[in-house]
């Protein structure tokens, strides 16, 4: 997926989980984080981020932040949208007869709902932004949705639907992700069940630019 516009700022700060200030050409303005979780190894002042301009004349923000550099050099796409995006591409490559998404499962929304020679799936997507001696792990914040979610997928699983949880990974160069078990120890708990329940769990490289996320070829829902 790609963003129609994108700007370069110098990350501030984050008064809260919603805002953040930035300079932007010599200017300070306050602009929306498309991201709640706490990205706290990422948003450190002076850092480089990336913006794109909101098209909604009515909003108190300018910008959504969606990307930025870690001190490490490595581009990070924070926009919490962009994955189930990014998926969504890469789910029309794959010849399904049918892609369904926010399909209503339980007491849920499941991501997507997909269709292939009469198999049913159901695919749940994460977006990993935290990475730890080049491995992904998710939560960086603790998620009793993402639980929540991961239980509907193993129900799934036991009414015959092929189940999925997908990880994509918003950063170039790693190609695992693993439960952040000290974060939230629950979530671990839930994926390890998962697994045993037959619930695929994909760790999905992508390609990061400033204005581009992409899941890169070679994995495929089963």
């Amino acid at each position: 997926m790609t963003y129609d516009n994108i700007a370069c700022a110098v990350f501030i700060d984050r008064p809260n989980r919603f805002i953040a200030r930035v300079e932007m050409e010599g200017k300070i303005e306050t602009v929306h984080v498309k991201n709640t979780g706490r990205c706290k190894e990422l948003l450190l002042p002076g850092a480089e981020v990336w913006l794109t301009a909101s098209h909604t004349p009515s909003r108190k923000t300018g910008y959504d932040l969606v990307a930025v550099r870690k001190s490490s050099g490595i581009l990070f796409n924070i926009d919490s949208q962009a994955p189930n995006k990014a998926a969504y591409e890469w789910l029309k490559e794959q010849a399904f007869d049918k892609i369904v998404p926010e399909y209503a499962f339980g007491d849920s929304r499941i991501d997507f709902y997909m269709e292939r020679g009469g198999i049913r799936w159901l695919m749940e997507v994460k977006g990993c932004t935290l990475e730890i001696d080049g491995i992904g792990y998710f939560p960086d914040a603790p998620t009793e949705r993402g639980v929540k979610h991961i239980r509907e997928l193993t129900k799934a699983r036991e009414k015959g639907y092929r189940a999925c949880l997908a990880f994509v990974i918003q950063m170039d160069g790693v190609t695992e992700v693993r439960a952040n078990v000290r974060t939230h120890a629950a979530f671990g708990a839930v994926l390890d069940e998962a697994r045993s329940a037959g619930v695929q769990v994909l760790s999905l490289p992508c390609h990061v630019e400033p204005d581009k996320l992409e899941i890169l070829p070679g994995m495929e829902v089963q």
